[in-house]
């Protein structure tokens, strides 16, 4: 039986795309490996976003080529838009499917397997089920290299993605995350139009689901009405990444963000004051073109004083083909300063909202379940390690009480 091995790069959208090859690769057949070195086939879905993650593919691939020599390697994603002559003279790949091609992967992955099917039982290589909805962006932002990558905003029609939550309920499956590259956008280049908020509103009655989860969501197409339903559905769990970049009016004037720090600040009010729990985060860019020491403060004391409870900081990335990249650059080393003093920051306000919760009962997932080592996660994203867990098992929906909260990690038990 043919072995396979899925390592994804990058963003929630990259990670629904293998968990539906995963599905499909077993259906066929085929043996998903857990170790990239002993398997015969290993699929590289990279990312593109930044310099650094376009880094960490090539010295991925690099190790793959040394230390398992006998692999045919696939790669696809947003890196085969840019180099996929760089990657044939120097990786030399089996295969390069690019992202328009996606959808053929697990068959071109059965046309290099062996090509013999086999029954097999049910093998869970996720705790939670990830299915994409929407691909693509139409927003051009000035800074952002994904739409000429994924191509404009597409969406998956509604009855598909139904059906593909009801069999993950069926597979036993707990929590399913909704992804998209612009989720909020969802629905919007079907005929007739759909919305995020008949989506989630059809979702939410699927029988047995109990947690849905939801990708990042741009505060500028959170409408009023979708609010009320994120706060109102239970099983919507109550973690919402908004993606923010920044706060400083001119540095979201030159990112072509159509947005205010005074908006997003409303919409983090409301969702802190009608699900209290909830757990929120942004994505942040530090060393933006033209980002001056006076924008800086502004955004570190916006973060400061939001119920904001983390944020992901990257350093401003020049990608070329964007309008950004040709700008004039802040220095290197200010962007360091500026970036870990931001995630300083936001370890600071994680450990605060963390500890909030201590003695307190929430619903999770089993995550993790070998040996000793048994992780939960909770719907509103705290990763508990769990004190007392005779007889769990990954998706497993559980109550965990909060016992223990330190700067690297939650503690719990079973309730």
């Amino acid at each position: 039986m043919t072995s396979v091995f899925i390592h994804n790069f990058g963003c929630r959208v990259n990670q629904a795309e293998a968990f539906d090859w995963t599905n499909q690769l077993i259906e066929c057949g085929l043996f998903l490996e857990r170790d990239w070195r002993r398997a015969e086939i290993i699929v590289v879905n990279s990312c593109a976003l930044t310099g650094r993650a376009e880094a960490d593919v090539r010295q991925f691939l690099r190790r793959v080529k040394k230390d398992a020599p006998q692999a045919k390697i696939i790669v696809t994603g947003c890196l085969t838009e840019k180099t996929k002559e760089e990657l044939n003279k120097n990786i030399k790949p089996a295969l390069i499917i690019p992202n328009a091609l996606k959808n053929d992967l697990a068959a071109e992955v059965t046309r290099l397997s062996d090509g013999v099917k086999r029954e097999v039982g049910p093998r869970f290589f996720r705790s939670r089920a990830l299915i994409k909805v929407q691909d693509g962006c139409d927003a051009r932002c000035t800074f952002c290299i994904i739409p000429s990558l994924r191509g404009p905003g597409r969406s998956v029609p509604l009855e598909i993605i139904k059906s593909k939550v009801e069999r993950a309920v069926e597979q036993g499956y707990n929590e399913v995350v909704l992804a998209g590259i612009h989720l909020c956008a969802y629905g919007q280049d079907l005929s007739p139009k759909k919305s995020l908020l008949e989506l989630l509103s059809e979702l939410v009655r699927v029988p047995g689901l109990s947690l849905l989860r939801l990708s990042s969501l741009d505060p500028r197409l959170l409408a009023t009405e979708l609010l009320e339903l994120l706060v109102s559905e239970n099983k919507i769990c109550p973690h919402f990444h908004l993606s923010l970049q920044h706060a400083a009016p001119p540095v979201l004037r030159k990112m072509g963000r159509k947005s205010s720090a005074e908006e997003y600040l409303q919409i983090l009010n409301f969702l802190r004051q009608r699900r209290p729990e909830s757990n929120l985060g942004a994505d942040i860019i530090v060393g933006f073109p033209g980002e001056t020491e006076e924008d800086f403060i502004f955004l570190k004391n916006f973060l400061r004083e939001a119920p904001l409870t983390y944020f992901h900081v990257f350093s401003y990335s020049p990608r070329s083909g964007t309008p950004a990249a040709s700008w004039s650059q802040v220095n290197e080393a200010v962007k360091k300063e500026r970036s870990e003093e931001l995630r300083r920051l936001s370890r600071e306000k994680n450990l605060a909202f963390r500890k909030s919760f201590l003695g307190c009962f929430l619903p999770a997932v089993v995550v993790k379940a070998k040996g000793l080592q048994i992780e939960a996660l909770t719907s509103n994203y705290l990763r508990v390690v769990l004190e007392n867990h005779n007889g769990l098992k990954p998706r497993q929906l559980i109550r965990t009480r909060i016992t223990d909260v330190q700067t690297s990690i939650t503690r719990g038990e079973v309730a």
